[in-house]
């Protein structure tokens, strides 16, 4: 593994690989046999959308590991005034040791992993969220046990970064995935195929409920999209985890949020506050699973 940009590239033993190491790593937060693999090391992280997780998660990561970081936005470098990113990858790739890039285009990353020539990771693109779902994976397993023939329903905008992410790891992983939306907001039949594995993709909440061991909420507003808030709202009103829907799902059922939240939209407050729990624990262990990534990337590239 020598980036990390789509679930889809990983393989089954890669998956295990970053879940294995994400538990050591957890486990050893603040103890003096912390590995650092990255001491010596610099690495950029640009960021064309804004963040609170991805960026604190990231920041404490690297320096956790040994490293050290620098925060680029749009507004601090060429590629807010036009320059190509096949050029910001050629000049980074000179000067430091591995990028973390948050942006709209999926092409983008890749283009910046194939030309740089030096570890990248996908931190978010309007495409896919990788380190979000394979944080969540290490969550439910951590509370559940393996992820494999367990049932895990997403409520929402299906067409977008986090579902479709949720889909390529059930196509690997051996899960049920059941993707609950307005057929305006579900996956496109290409990314359904490319995913294989057993997806379900209804506009039937209670079916996609039905049994559930994990109900997933995300945004219906997704950065970029804040233009449609309105026809979004009306258009995916009652698409929510409420107390009706878990009704449905297993009695011990995770109930799990990606965040922000916006209360009394896509969860109510209720459900949300009596699953904060879990929803933080999601949160923090964006920071662990990421750092397990960096860990690997740096052994891959040391090789």
């Amino acid at each position: 593994m020598k980036h990390l940009l789509s679930i889809e590239d990983l393989t089954v033993k890669q998956i295990g690989e970053i879940l294995a190491l994400t538990r050591k790593l957890k486990a050893a937060r603040g103890k003096r046999s912390h590995p650092q693999p990255l001491k010596g090391q610099t690495w950029a992280l640009i960021f064309a959308k804004y963040s609170t997780r991805t960026r604190v998660s990231f920041e404490v990561g690297i320096r956790e590991l040994g490293g050290r970081v620098m925060f680029l936005s749009n507004n601090d470098i060429q590629l807010g005034r036009g320059e190509p990113i096949v050029d910001t990858a050629r000049v980074l790739g000179r000067m430091v040791h591995g990028c973390v890039i948050r942006t709209f285009h999926q092409k983008d990353v890749v283009d910046f992993a194939a030309t740089s020539g030096i570890p990248t990771i996908n931190a978010l693109t309007d495409d896919e969220h990788p380190c979000q779902i394979l944080a969540d994976i290490f969550t439910i397993e951590e509370k559940l046990g393996r992820i494999q023939k367990k049932v895990v329903c997403f409520i929402g905008d299906g067409a977008c970064n986090v579902p479709a992410s949720w889909m390529l790891a059930a196509g690997k992983l051996g899960f049920e995935l059941r993707i609950a939306a307005p057929r305006k907001y579900q996956p496109s039949p290409d990314l359904l195929k490319r995913a294989g594995g057993k997806i379900i993709v209804t506009d039937d909440r209670a079916k996609a409920a039905e049994g559930a061991d994990v109900v997933y909420a995300d945004t219906w507003i997704s950065m970029g999209k804040e233009e449609e808030e309105a026809q979004r709202l009306t258009e995916l009103n009652g698409y929510q985890i409420n107390d009706q829907l878990l009704e449905h799902a297993k009695p011990k059922a995770l109930v799990m949020h990606c965040l922000p939240a916006y209360r009394g939209k896509e969860i109510t407050n209720d459900v949300f506050e009596r699953h904060a729990e879990t929803i933080f624990d999601q949160a923090e262990n964006r920071l662990h699973t990421q750092k397990a990534i960096m860990a690997l990337l740096a052994k891959a590239w040391r090789k």
